[in-house]
């Protein structure tokens, strides 16, 4: 069974576990403005991955990375952050959600609220186009929140803590290979030393449009849309699910090489670029638990 979490009421149903997200790869458009003059400075900016965001209709989520088009900037996210129905709904084909231009709150790290809208969700294109795939209409789970004009030169690309992303993953992950992520719940209570964590690749579904990925400190309720990297600092993918089966607690993870190219194939926002950071990665940051960065051991069998 496969879950999304975007409000606070599942983790106890869950037992305050993980939610989670990933897609295939493939070929994708450059990177673009990674010029640290291009952004605000990184210690400071207030929009930056990581923030939260909070979808009217929808839930609180945490942004993944930053991306642009043309002269917009956006925020990543979660396409299933506006979804309208149950937790269990989970297939982006069929579930309720909001539309293009829904209001969304971006919570900025300054503690200001800044207002974006929603620009583009796989799970309204897959819906208008009609996608009939089952795989992609499961793991395709993302979406892009623009950003004011008057607020873009307040953006920073870089993911706190390790830094990056790089460029992004076009290769895939394979078992065993370890990434690294940043969630930022409410359930955290604003500890940031909390959110950085290291995960390790279980397996692949839906023919690799999704990566199971075992956190020691698993995503919960506020998590999803939360960015993955390789250890190349490579941009992966995005905390979608939390899977109960096949393999117990384990996140979902939709890739971002596959997203992107849905969006910029099929998406009315043109060629989305995913924008690197202006600061280089770091798989071992300072001022992070030594817990936090344990690889977790996969289940038995």
């Amino acid at each position: 069974m496969t879950v999304r979490a975007r409000g606070i009421a599942l983790a106890v149903a869950l037992g305050g576990l993980a939610v989670g997200a990933v897609i295939a790869p493939a070929a994708t458009a450059a990177p673009t403005r990674s010029a640290a003059g291009d952004w605000a400075p990184a210690d400071s900016a207030p929009i930056r991955p990581g923030v939260v965001t909070e979808t009217e209709g929808g839930g609180s989520c945490t942004s993944n990375f930053v991306f642009t088009s043309g002269d917009r900037t956006f925020l990543g996210q979660a396409a299933h952050c506006a979804g309208t129905g149950d937790a269990t709904e989970t297939d982006g084909c069929d579930s309720g959600t909001g539309g293009i231009g829904t209001p969304v709150t971006i919570k900025a790290a300054d503690g200001s609220d800044r207002t974006g809208r929603l620009a583009y969700s796989s799970w309204v294109t897959m819906q208008e186009i009609g996608e009939s795939d089952p795989d992609v209409c499961a793991h395709n789970d993302f979406a892009l929140v623009e950003i004011a004009a008057e607020d873009a030169d307040e953006v920073n690309p870089s993911i706190p803590f390790f830094g990056g992303p790089t460029g992004i993953d076009a290769d895939g992950l394979t078992p065993g290979e370890l990434v690294y992520s940043y969630g930022n719940s409410p359930l955290r209570l604003g500890i940031s030393a909390l959110s950085p964590k290291v995960g390790i690749n279980a397996a692949e579904e839906g023919g690799g449009l999704s990566h199971e990925v075992y956190t020691v400190s698993p995503g919960v309720p506020g998590d999803s849309g939360s960015a993955f990297l390789d250890g190349s600092g490579d941009a992966v993918g995005v905390l979608s699910t939390l899977n109960l089966a096949p393999l117990p607690v384990s996140n979902g993870v939709s890739d971002l090489a596959a997203a992107l190219d849905y969006a910029s194939a099929n998406g009315d926002v043109g060629d989305v670029a995913l924008a690197t950071g202006t600061e280089p990665f770091d798989a071992s940051p300072l001022g992070v638990p030594a817990e936090a960065l344990a690889v977790p051991a996969l289940p038995a069998g």
